[in-house]
């Protein structure tokens, strides 16, 4: 996942979410369903690592995962999507699950994570951001709008500050709306890109929200909001032709107490 904007509002549960996940086309995946191994998790999946970067999970919880940018990009001992599969099985509070990872942190490449816990029998609902690179110190969301890329969370990337502007205006019924800002293929002005230390000319290809290259590009889309203990997902797959495979919906009510 490589780009994500949410508002959140933890004293209704209410999370509103746009999404983008981009991927070599040649890595398989699966698009989201519930899994037949763990038949609590809904989420697409990584046919090559066995894990996610994005899912739910019936009672509430919520995970996503997004890679640090680099321009030594390494491999970690880990595979980066269990965390998000490792925390939709678990038991383990947000902010208990974010201590135990970011302890281990040496052992993945570079990471930012985002949990969430919605379930009915808590006072309010919790989201915890987290990575293991300078500044994803772990901390527990108040209510506002953000925005997560390949940088630390609220880092004013271009096509994170319009992803956020435009999510801030999204009516949550307009399907069609949120996906358009999802497939948004406007590149950031030479002079706005961030520096990451790759090429100039890599850095103006992922500078868009829709990323479409001859070997890489966005594979997932998703829109997801949570309100009024409904729970409405929806995950679009793209192919390596940037076109429309398969639309994933569903609608789950979370438990109540």
């Amino acid at each position: 996942m490589c780009l994500i904007a949410f508002s959140w509002q933890p004293q209704a549960r209410h999370l509103h979410l746009l999404a983008n996940r981009d991927e070599f086309y040649a890595r398989p995946t699966q698009p989201a369903h519930w899994w037949p191994d763990s038949p609590t998790i809904w989420a697409g999946r990584d046919q090559q690592a066995g894990g996610t970067w994005l899912g739910i999970n019936r009672s509430g919880r919520f995970a996503a995962l997004t890679n640090v940018r680099e321009a030594q990009m390494s491999v970690g001992k880990r595979s980066r999507g269990e965390l998000v599969t490792d925390f939709l099985t678990s038991s383990l509070s947000p902010q208990a699950y974010l201590a135990q990872v970011l302890s281990q942190g040496e052992q993945y490449a570079g990471f930012n994570l985002l949990l969430g816990d919605l379930a009915m029998d808590k006072d309010e609902g919790e989201l915890w951001y987290g990575g293991n690179r300078a500044g994803g110190e772990a901390r527990r969301l108040n209510a506002g709008s953000y925005g997560l890329s390949n940088a630390q969370l609220n880092t004013p990337w271009p096509k994170l500050t319009r992803l956020k502007q435009g999510l801030a205006q999204l009516d949550e019924t307009n399907e069609a709306s949120a996906f358009a800002l999802l497939d948004d293929t406007t590149q950031a002005t030479p002079e706005s890109l961030p520096n990451t230390g790759v090429s100039p000319e890599l850095e103006l290809l992922l500078s868009s929200a829709f990323i479409h290259s001859s070997t890489y590009g966005t594979r997932a889309q998703t829109y997801l909001c949570i309100k009024d203990q409904q729970l409405d997902i929806i995950e679009r797959s793209r192919g390596a032709q940037a076109e429309l495979i398969s639309t994933q919906r569903l609608q789950l009510i979370l438990p109540s107490a």
